[in-house]
């Protein structure tokens, strides 16, 4: 099931509570992106909003690891995390596109400082057989010889039926620059590709390194790394804010006028009348309750599908069916030897189990940094999470030491992220077209269960990626049960 399958799926009809019945009270269920932006959307018209959240902070997949902090995951494994002060891990959502207005709408509201994330640098690597592959060679040596190629069929005249002579005179031209080929037509190379010597003082003159053939660059399996930028999701200049992406929901919740309870279990969700009923235990334990006349609920599905309900038989067959996705992150504290081969910021493609490694792009050319060594999805990380921790951080040490040999040992202070296993959340998105997910539980929960509203990314066309996808959510949410208009 694709994108436009999604968009078919929505519900035209009316999503929320009537006009005409009034809405005095909502409890949000979970203290993530959707769930805060709808307790501010619904508080700036008035409502009395209660937000209840599980863990001890607020966030959801938001989730920025820093020194000092401790977690438990699912299996009882617990690790501290010892990188030194002023160092993170954005374990969860870590980059923000440009045209993502409303989590950027938000940071400029509240007054969260950005800083710009460099996603994309050509002068990291995609792994190769003859070593590590520079992106910025790899992408120039196929332009150059895809380039060759289109020029020698505009020589030989198998274009003549295709291109009028203008046309053809005009692409032989830009192809020329284009892939900065030789009079002759020729690809033999190119400095964009890369410097085996750079220039230097009076008559150093700088030398492109060797050309990569065509045969050779195409049998590379992570030469689709090159496409990574092309994304509109993925730009390669990007936004985070300044010390960690958590900054954004802490500065939703300070806002608020209510502050969320945290520590909060939710143990049972009721209807009572034409409202809702929540018993949750606090974090001392004690048993406590919430009554509202709407319940949104932003709770992972997989987490929900194990808490007391009385939802509708489908609804709670949607939730109980959903399967979430897997992925890990693999990070430690290093010096940044990555910076003394040029490399500011950025991924390198290194496939197999760990994937990629990805580069800080805040704090350049300081002592000691965090380096993200792996970061994968699907089923590289349904397998990953099965190894013991000690063989994932074995494993995403090698990676780096085969991408950058020597520096592997320069690695320390490792913190390992089994999204699957991290409690409250139990895995990082969904994806609606795989894993046997229903078109029609994302339909349906994308409607109204009587009191019951859900929200989140995973309800949004971004299917639990993108924290925009959760703003979206959150506000569809707030406007159905009051309209923007609207102040009680």
């Amino acid at each position: 099931m694709g994108r436009a399958s999604l968009a078919a799926a929505l519900p035209s009809h009316l999503f929320g509570a009537p006009r005409n019945e009034r809405v005095g009270s909502v409890v949000i269920l979970g203290a993530g992106m959707a769930g805060l932006t709808a307790a501010r959307e619904l508080e700036a018209r008035g409502i009395d909003v209660t937000v209840l959240e599980a863990r001890d902070r607020v966030g959801g997949r938001v989730w920025t690891v820093r020194g000092g902090d401790r977690f438990t995951d699912l299996d009882g494994h617990a690790q501290s995390v010892d990188f030194d002060p002023g160092l993170y891990l954005n374990a969860g959502a870590a980059r923000i596109p440009s045209h993502h207005d409303g989590i950027l709408g938000l940071c400029r509201d509240l007054h969260v400082p950005l800083e710009v994330l460099v996603n994309s640098s050509r002068s990291a690597f995609i792994a190769d057989s003859s070593g590590p592959l520079r992106l910025r060679q790899a992408a120039n040596d196929l332009r150059g010889h895809l380039s060759e190629l289109l020029e020698a069929a505009l020589r030989s005249g198998s274009l003549d039926q295709t291109l009028d002579l203008p046309t053809r005179k005009a692409l032989a031209t830009f192809l020329t620059g284009y892939g900065d080929l030789a009079t002759d037509g020729h690809y033999g190379g190119s400095a964009r590709s890369g410097l085996a010597r750079p220039p230097g003082a009076f008559d150093q003159a700088q030398q492109a390194v060797a050309p990569r053939s065509l045969d050779q660059l195409l049998a590379n399996p992570n030469l689709a790394g090159l496409l990574f930028e092309e994304n509109i999701l993925m730009q390669a200049t990007m936004l985070a804010p300044v010390g960690g992406m958590d900054a954004i929901p802490r500065a939703i919740a300070a806002a608020l006028r209510r502050p969320v309870i945290t520590g909060a279990q939710v143990a049972e969700i009721r209807r009572a009348g034409r409202g809702v009923h929540i018993r949750y235990r606090d974090r001392t334990g004690r048993a406590q309750t919430v009554t509202a006349d709407r319940a949104i609920i932003t709770v992972p599905l997989p987490v929900l599908a194990g808490i007391s309900a009385d939802f509708s038989a489908p609804v709670r067959r949607a939730i109980a069916t959903s399967r979430y996705e897997d992925s890990v992150k693999v990070a430690f504290q290093s010096r940044p030897f990555w910076e003394e081969q040029q490399i500011y910021g950025g991924l390198s493609f290194v496939g197999g189990e760990t994937s990629i490694i990805w580069y800080p792009s805040d704090r350049f050319q300081q002592p000691q940094a965090v380096l993200l060594a792996a970061y994968m999805a699907q089923d590289a990380a349904r397998s990953f999470a099965r190894r013991a921790l000690t063989e994932q951080v074995a494993l995403a040490r090698s990676a780096v030491e085969r991408i950058h040999p020597g520096h592997g040992g320069d690695l320390n202070r490792p913190v390992v992220i089994n999204w699957a296993k991290i409690p409250h959340s139990q895995g990082p998105w969904l994806e609606w077209e795989k894993d046997d997910n229903e078109l029609d539980s994302f339909r349906l929960l994308n409607q109204p269960d009587g009191p019951f509203l859900f929200a989140g990314s995973h309800l949004s066309q971004y299917s639990g990626h993108w924290q925009e996808g959760a703003v979206l959510s959150g506000r569809r949410a707030a406007d159905a049960l009051v309209p923007p208009d609207v102040h009680v």
